[in-house]
């Protein structure tokens, strides 16, 4: 295991590590985490969570997704969802509702209002429940603009090939295909099978946001090619839940089947190091954060100056492994258990002077951080402790 200093995160491949069974197997406690002193209250804990949903509606014009790719405002938005799901947990955070975002959106009164809510396009497909053109009444009109209906693709000869080479692999054996595995997987280059009929997606457009009584939500609308010659624009979002519901399939090589059935199929463990001039952060040796991303360290990291979870300063990425066939976040929670007795202790005031207390940061040279990720992927964690007095791993006697 080596880590990258600069020439680009490392690959990781993993083998079959159950981490559940890893720490069930560590019999004499060295994966517990330490009982923390309760510093807040579960109230207190409750209008944090809620003020930093209230943050991100303020600096982005908009709510936090819960099925966005982007991990930081996902977890917001499935914080957020879980709020509407409780009606007491919304009594206690009106007063710092400033934009409304507990509102429960009012039923809508007619089929017309009904349409014009459904913000994935699920009635925008062709599956003619809407089409009363064939009765005798007014014909229905549909807005090109948010129809998604197939059409003859005009350019199909270019696709076609494509097609016929999959089924050849699939014939072969070089391909197979695997239940559909999640929104994640549908995107540019990628084949599915919906209903009998194989549809490879060559675009992803551009990003649009549509706002509802309630929040404003992301989509993209995809070009999807039909071997039968057809190709449609329907949203993104769409497809998946056609997909999911559905039973579609996804093509993928015979040889790669761990990236593509994991719906966290690659990510990013990364270490940090601040560039804090704090005293009380700049005096500390081998003080460095351990996260995980799912994307590029770099997008991660462009607004640390501003962010608490990164000390109010900009930081040097100083290693990054890039890992497959493991759900990443499973790694991060098992490092922070191996170091939590090195867990940073500093209550960190954002810029709106409200106290919060960074998690992820730990005292530990990162050559000791580089061994704790080879243990933990042979299974030998278990058999040893990490010695601050020493900074290294000495056997358990």
């Amino acid at each position: 295991m080596t880590s990258d200093k600069g020439l680009g995160p490392v690959d990781v491949s993993f083998p079959a590590i159950d981490i559940q069974v890893l720490i069930d197997s560590d019999t004499d406690g060295l994966l517990d985490t330490p009982a923390k002193p309760k510093k807040v209250t579960s109230t207190d804990r409750l209008e944090r969570a809620f003020l930093e949903i209230v943050e991100f509606r303020r600096t982005h014009g908009r709510v936090p997704s819960s099925t966005t790719r982007e991990i930081a405002e996902r977890k917001l938005g499935a914080r957020l969802d879980g709020i509407l799901a409780d009606e007491k947990k919304i009594e206690a955070l009106k007063p710092l509702d400033e934009f409304d975002l507990l509102e429960t959106p009012e039923a809508p009164a007619s089929l017309d209002d009904l349409l014009e809510t459904d913000d994935l396009d699920l009635l925008g497909d062709d599956s003619g429940l809407l089409d009363v053109s064939d009765l005798p009444a007014r014909r229905q009109v549909y807005e090109g603009a948010d129809a998604a209906r197939r059409h003859k693709s005009e350019d199909f000869e270019q696709f076609e090939p494509m097609f016929n080479q999959k089924h050849a692999e699939l014939r072969a054996g070089a391909c197979k295909l695997l239940p559909y595995p999640g929104l994640a997987q549908v995107v540019p280059g990628a084949f599915f099978v919906l209903n009998g009929v194989m549809l490879f997606i060559a675009e992803v457009g551009e990003t649009e946001y549509k706002k509802t009584t309630v929040r404003e939500n992301k989509r993209e609308r995809l070009r999807c090619i039909f071997e039968n010659g057809t190709e449609s624009s329907m949203y993104r979002q769409s497809l998946g839940i056609r997909l999911s519901d559905e039973d579609g399939q996804i093509v993928v090589q015979t040889e790669l089947p761990e990236i593509l059935t994991d719906d966290e199929v690659s990510g990013y463990i990364y270490v940090l190091r601040s560039r804090s001039d704090d005293p009380q952060i700049a005096g500390i040796k081998d003080l460095h954060k351990i996260g995980f991303s799912r994307g590029p360290v770099e997008q991660r990291i462009k607004n640390a100056a501003t962010s608490p979870t990164y000390l109010m300063a900009s930081v040097d990425i100083v290693a990054s492994y890039r890992t497959y066939n493991l759900k990443t976040s499973a790694l991060e929670n098992l490092l922070h258990r191996v170091f939590a007795d090195v867990r940073l202790n500093l209550t960190q005031a954002d810029r709106k002077g409200r106290d919060y207390d960074p998690s992820e940061w730990f005292v530990v040279p990162l050559n000791v951080i580089d061994q704790a990720i080879d243990l933990i992927m042979s299974g030998d964690i278990v058999d040893y402790v990490y010695n601050p007095k020493v900074q290294r791993f000495v056997e358990r006697g």
